[in-house]
């Protein structure tokens, strides 16, 4: 079943109460020092690393398993594993994610496989194996609207570390998105793991981050300038194209498979399914927009590829205390301000650029002397690495260079 002509009836004005649910979802008023962790990595077999596993042998896997120290286990459009924790403060979120990490990694070698995590798969074709209406509807709009190779990427080939962090108080929501943003290019060059696609260089250190950059701009770009965070979210959002509609007389998704605008479709200009939209139906949209920073009550930061287990508790240190601590937060934006304007450069030239080097060494200076005692060797384990003159993307190219494009699917120090 698919959407493909929507049928245009007379305009009306879109209701208010569509636009009051998406501005009530976006920021919660909070306090800050709250943090959550959603960790994707590709599931590989390691007897036979270039197939990808077998959707009905993943979910047999993981049936009835429950991560020990409570975080949520998902399993994404291309087989990746996703476990998201649930928030609390950094040490005890931190502590819970590789806990249960390493439940994973045990209940997936019990089975021969193994979790990689960089960004991109950096060899294997991207292949849905979830067999869901949704990511059915997903790949088919993307399909059709000129995005196949870019949208099949980004469902079964990427993976990252978000990191969530709370909004804040109201009066400070444009400084903390401001600050943010500011922030955003050296942290995607500081955190890239994704140099290699289909096994061979990509030209981008952060070739996940690249993809995501083409990827239908009207969902995936940053929305707005960020002086009004919860205005600009609700444009944003009803300016973004549908991508899908569950059907109520099955409760499948069906694909839109033209460009329309929520904002057509809440006013009646376009109907889908022969109807306008309720409020779930504006809670599934809302779904499907992702910004680099996305807004659900909570900052939910999208940029960072995964990265391998023994930098994601610094990784995850350094970007919860450069915005959390009102300290760390000021003397990395003074850091990063040279750089701010350089998404482009971070993407394809990540750490091998010396402005965005200096400036990430800056930033892992801001974060040390303010992060909990427990977690400065974390830290420590990023500045060593940068002082070597050496990135997260270059454990990648360097496993490639030595043992080739299969290598990096299995490689130990890549999981």
């Amino acid at each position: 079943m698919s959407l493909t002509v929507p049928r245009v009836v007379e305009a009306v004005s879109p209701p208010d109460a569509l636009r009051a649910h998406v501005a009530a979802t976006a920021l919660r008023p909070s306090g800050t020092g709250t943090v959550g962790l959603e960790l994707e990595r590709h599931v590989v077999d390691v007897r036979a690393p270039r197939r990808r596993v077998d959707w009905d042998r993943l979910t047999s896997l993981v049936a009835g398993f429950v991560p020990p120290a409570g975080s949520r286990l998902t399993l994404e459009p291309g087989g990746q594993v996703e476990l998201s924790t649930p928030p609390g403060d950094l040490v005890a979120t931190v502590a819970g994610l590789e806990q249960d990490a390493t439940a994973v990694d045990a209940l997936l070698a019990s089975d021969g496989l193994v979790a990689l995590a960089t960004g991109l798969d950096p060899v294997r074709a991207p292949v849905r194996v979830h067999p869901g209406s949704r990511y059915r509807a997903m790949e088919a709009h993307f399909d059709a609207v000129g995005h196949h190779l870019d949208g099949a990427t980004m469902m079964a080939s990427t993976a990252s570390l978000q990191v969530n962090l709370d909004a804040g108080p109201t009066a400070g929501w444009a400084d903390r998105l401001a600050h943010v943003r500011r922030l955003t290019p050296v942290l995607v060059a500081l955190a890239a793991t994704s140099p290699l696609r289909h096994g061979v260089p990509t030209g981008a250190v952060c070739g996940r981050q690249e993809v995501w950059g083409r990827l239908e701009p009207g969902r995936c770009r940053a929305s707005g300038d960020g002086s009004d965070p919860v205005a600009e979210w609700v444009e944003f959002a009803f300016a973004a194209p549908v991508m899908f509609v569950r059907v109520q007389a099955s409760g499948e998704f069906a694909p839109v498979r033209e460009h329309v605008p929520f904002a057509d479709w809440a006013a009646g200009r376009v109907l889908l399914d022969d109807r306008r939209p309720g409020t779930d139906d504006v809670d599934a949209h809302l779904t499907t927009l992702w910004p680099p920073v996305r807004l659900r009550g909570f900052l939910e930061l999208r940029f960072l590829d995964a990265v391998p287990a023994a930098l994601r508790p610094g990784l995850a240190a350094v970007v919860t205390t450069v915005v959390d601590d009102p300290v760390a937060a000021g003397a990395a934006a003074e850091a990063a301000e040279p750089v701010a304007d350089r998404g482009a450069d971070a993407v394809r030239f990540g750490l091998a650029d010396p402005a965005l080097r200096r400036a990430a060494l800056g930033v892992l200076a801001a974060a040390t002397p303010r992060v909990d005692p427990s977690l400065v060797a974390a830290v420590h384990a990023w500045t060593e690495l940068l002082a070597a003159g050496r990135s997260p993307a270059d454990l990648v190219t360097d496993r490639f260079r030595a043992d080739g494009p299969d290598a990096c699917l299995t490689a130990e120090d890549l999981r």
